[in-house]
C-alpha cells in the first residue's frame, strides 16, 4: 500500500471530503483553502523545508498553536479570523486522523485547542426610511441604472448572501405566476424565496430579450464584459449607491453599507412586520434558529428603547422614582439594620 503523504491527504480532503462528502459551496472550500495554505507556508518556514518536502510528522498540534499566535501577532488578524482558521484546521486534522490512524493523537490535540472568546459583531441594518431614501436616489438613466436598481431590490427582497446572488442564473427564476427564485446557499442547500411584483417586473426588463432554452444558464447580474458579477463586483455596486447612508454604530467609526447589511435589514424588517422567526429562518437560509434569534433580540431592544423614550410621567410613576425613597429615611434604615 502506498504510504500517505501531505499532498495525497490534502488532495483527498478537498476533492473527496469537502466537495463530495460534505457538499460544501465553492466559497466555503476557498475559505478552507486559504487557511490551510497559510498553515503550510508557516510549516515550510518553521521546518526550513519546501512545502513539497513536508512530511505528515510535521503536522503537530504545537505548531498549530504557534501558527494561531502568529496570525494575531504578526498578521494582525482579528480573533474571529483566528477562530475561523482554527475551525478549518480542526476539520482537516479530524479527517487526517481517519485516514492516518497514527495521526489521531495530534488530531485530538488540535481539537482540544480552545476557541478564543469574542463578543458577537454588531449587527448593522438600515431603517425603513433609509431604504426608501436609497431607492429614491438611485439613478433612473444610464447604461447600468436598470441592473443596479434590480440588483439592490433583489438583495433587499430576498435577503440573499452575496455569493448566492452572484450564482443566480436565469433558470433559477420563475417570474410568471407567484414569482420566486431558487437560491443555492451554504452546505449545498437550495431554498425558494418569493419575489415582489416590482422585483419580478425589473428582472423581466433586465433579461430582455426574453431568454430561450439555449441560454437559461446565463447569469442574471452581469458585468460590462457580460460575465457574472463577482462578490467583489456586487460589493462595489452596493458601496457606490449607499455611500450617503454610511453612519456610526456602537463603534464611533462609520461603517460601510455592504450587501450583508441589506441582508440584516431584510431580517429586521420582516420581524417588525410580524413574520415568525421560523419563516425568517427559512427565508434567509439559516441552519438553526440561533442565528435568526439575534434579530429578534435587536427588535426587542429597539422596542424597549422606544417605549422608554416616549414614557409619560404620571402620578403613579412620579411616586415611584428610580431611587427607592426608603434609602433616604434614616429611622427606617436603622430599623432594618436591627432586624
Amino acid at each position: 500500500m502506498t504510504p500517505s503523504t501531505v499532498g495525497s491527504v490534502l488532495h483527498a480532503f478537498f476533492e473527496d471530503y469537502l466537495k463530495c462528502q460534505k457538499g460544501l459551496s465553492t466559497a466555503s472550500i476557498r475559505s478552507y483553502r486559504d487557511g490551510i495554505r497559510l498553515f503550510l507556508q508557516f510549516l515550510s518556514r518553521d521546518t526550513k523545508r519546501a512545502i513539497s518536502r513536508l512530511a505528515l510528522a510535521d503536522l503537530r498540534a504545537e505548531r498549530v498553536r504557534r501558527f494561531l499566535s502568529i496570525l494575531e501577532a504578526e498578521r494582525a488578524n482579528h480573533v474571529r479570523t483566528r477562530n475561523q482558521r482554527l475551525s478549518a484546521l480542526r476539520v482537516f486534522f479530524n479527517y487526517l486522523g481517519t485516514q492516518v490512524p497514527e495521526m489521531l493523537i495530534e488530531a485530538e490535540r488540535v481539537t482540544a485547542t480552545p476557541m478564543k472568546r469574542v463578543p458577537p459583531p454588531e449587527t448593522h441594518f438600515l431603517e425603513r426610511d433609509e431604504i426608501t431614501t436609497l431607492f429614491a436616489r438611485l439613478p433612473t438613466a444610464g447604461r447600468w441604472a436598470l441592473r443596479d436598481r434590480t440588483l439592490l431590490l433583489f438583495l433587499y427582497n430576498t435577503g440573499a448572501r452575496v455569493q448566492e446572488v452572484a450564482d443566480v442564473r436565469v433558470s433559477h427564476l420563475e417570474l410568471k405566476t407567484q414569482a420566486r427564485v431558487h437560491l443555492h446557499g451554504k452546505g449545498n442547500k437550495w431554498r425558494v424565496c418569493p419575489l415582489w411584483q416590482e422585483t419580478a417586473a425589473l428582472l423581466q426588463q433586465l433579461l430582455q430579450p426574453a431568454p430561450t432554452e439555449n441560454n437559461l444558464d446565463r447569469p442574471v447580474f452581469t458585468s460590462q464584459h457580460g460575465q457574472a458579477l463577482t462578490r467583489h463586483g456586487i460589493y462595489k455596486i452596493v458601496r457606490r449607491h449607499t455611500a450617503h447612508l454610511e453612519k456610526s454604530g456602537a463603534d464611533p467609526r462609520p461603517y460601510h453599507i455592504s450587501p450583508h447589511v441589506l441582508r440584516h435589514s431584510t431580517a429586521v424588517h420582516l420581524l417588525e412586520s410580524g413574520a415568525e422567526v421560523n419563516v425568517i429562518r427559512g427565508w434567509l437560509g439559516h441552519v438553526g434558529l440561533e442565528t435568526t434569534n439575534r434579530y429578534a433580540e435587536i427588535t426587542l431592544r429597539m422596542k424597549a428603547e422606544a417605549l422608554q423614550a416616549c414614557e409619560v410621567l404620571t402620578e403613579t410613576s412620579a411616586a415611584c422614582p428610580g431611587k427607592a425613597i426608603w434609602r433616604d429615611d434614616p429611622s427606617l434604615l436603622e430599623w432594618l439594620q436591627s432586624l
